[in-house]
């Protein structure tokens, strides 16, 4: 025989010690049957947007964060009832506080739970000050404002599952909100006690903090609730002068690591422009080739063909520096990456064993990651372990820049937009098709010679796409 349990999943390490993730969407609704491995949520890391899936096949009896939640690993974010063995002990017991630890079926879920049990916080009061404490024990006019500003620094979290009822309704009590909104509000000048809360039982959201902020709910504290908002100077309503948006998520992640490779490994950067007539030539005839009908060819397609080739002939750009071990760790494997900007933000997801793919192996490649990082789909497998990467310019009509190298790799290259020039070309001047290459290298790591006779390879093979047949 067997009895209903209720189980807990804490939010897992979904990737490379990842510390947090914010709830984006739940997919699924207290009271609703899930199976095993059905995606119950979406959430959003500092590296991408992850789906969920469930580790419990049974009902879900309560969903422990809301949507726009940053929530730390390890802590509960949904609860479920399964089926188990009588006499078990119960979800929370001491028993299972002793045996409790990460299922197995799922792969990636963080560090071993020590304790199933959820520790319950209740809101605190602000203490009245004690040189009026009659005036504390007096029953205040139900309109009447906050006397002084309610200090939010030190407030415990208030878990956002608190029955509506327990909702706090003394003018004393600490408005209900979660560490991240508080954060919010702070960075944003908003009073919380000046905010209505329209998540469950009151509590204070994202939304809430950000609407206030943006001009809407500017009701004073106890004023009626259709009072007009305070005017500006000579009675004008003041618009809003600038717009806050909380680093996090893709961009948090993609400022430290832009800082970190910065100012750590002393960057070099070399440029040439190149008459990409006889690729681009190459490229037309392979798209009319019944062998690669079907496939999606494009010049990032050929560039990087060619950058996997010169790498054989300078294989220092494929190599990392330890500081922790001062070792050079070079690659006998290449992991292409790729930059890719999305609605998220700049991400840099990587092609595995790109140095052993086929032209059409590669243009498969390339044309599924593009679109999975532009979906937001990206894995955090995907986005991590590149070796060195490609950033295309030139679809936005830049010719050159100084590409910042991807923490942890030697040499990035971007390559520019494709132009028609005059060109010198068998002693006379023609329109050409052009395209400017710049490297950035780690000094480090690659020398000049080195980075120099790597771009020239590639450049090469460009303007002669024959020279391969020299260079293998």
């Amino acid at each position: 025989m067997s009895a209903a349990m209720i189980k807990e999943f804490r939010l897992p390490d979904l990737g490379e010690g990842l510390t947090e993730s914010e709830i984006l969407s739940w997919k699924v609704a207290v009271g609703d049957t899930v199976a095993l491995n059905q995606v119950i949520a979406e959430v959003e890391t500092a590296k991408a947007v992850v789906e969920l899936p469930s580790p419990f096949a049974g009902v879900i009896t309560a969903l422990h964060e809301q949507p726009g939640t940053v929530v730390e690993v390890g802590k509960p974010i949904v609860s479920f009832e399964v089926e188990g063995d009588d006499g078990g002990p119960s979800a929370g017991g001491p028993a299972q506080a002793e045996t409790a630890k990460r299922e197995p079926n799922l792969v990636g879920y963080g560090a071993i739970v020590e304790a199933s049990g959820r520790p319950t916080r209740r809101a605190r009061t602000v203490a009245a000050p004690a040189a009026a404490p009659a005036a504390a024990q007096a029953p205040a006019p139900a309109a009447a404002p906050v006397a002084g500003p309610v200090a939010t620094a030190a407030a415990e979290r208030v878990e956002p599952t608190a029955p509506a009822e327990t909702a706090p309704t003394n003018a004393d009590e600490r408005p209900r909100s979660t560490p991240p909104v508080r954060k919010l509000a702070k960075d944003l000048g908003v009073e919380l006690t000046a905010v209505t809360g329209t998540g469950a039982g009151g509590l204070i959201t994202r939304e809430d903090v950000q609407n206030f902020a943006g001009g809407g709910d500017r009701t004073a504290v106890g004023a009626p609730a259709g009072a007009a908002p305070a005017a500006g100077v000579g009675g004008i309503i003041q618009g809003e002068r600038e717009t806050r948006t909380p680093i996090k998520g893709v961009r948090k992640l993609t400022a430290a690591a832009m800082v970190s490779s910065a100012f750590t490994a002393p960057h070099a950067t070399e440029f040439l422009t190149v008459d990409v007539t006889p690729t681009m030539e190459l490229l037309a005839r392979l798209k009319a080739s019944r062998a690669f009908e079907g496939f999606k060819l494009t010049p990032l397609t050929l560039v990087a063909k060619a950058l996997l080739i010169a790498l054989r002939r300078q294989p220092s750009l494929n190599s990392r520096w330890e500081e922790a071990s001062q070792e050079i760790v070079q690659f006998n494997y290449v992991n292409l990456g790729i930059a890719a900007a999305t609605p998220r933000g700049l991400t840099v997801p990587n092609i595995k064993d790109a140095d052993r793919m086929s032209l059409t192996e590669l243009s498969t490649a390339l044309t599924g990651l593009t679109e999975t990082a532009r979906a937001g789909k990206t894995s955090p497998a995907e986005l991590s372990g590149g070796t060195i990467s490609i950033t295309n310019i030139g679809v936005f009509g830049i010719d050159a820049g100084t590409p910042i190298l991807n923490p942890g790799e030697a040499a990035i290259l971007a390559m520019g937009a494709v132009r028609k020039m005059p060109w010198e070309y068998k002693d006379e001047v023609a329109l050409r098709q052009v395209m400017t290459l710049s490297l950035s290298f780690d000094h480090r790591l690659v020398d000049g010679e080195q980075g120099s006779r790597f771009l020239a390879d590639i450049g090469a093979i460009l303007a002669d796409p024959g020279m391969v047949l020299a260079m293998v």
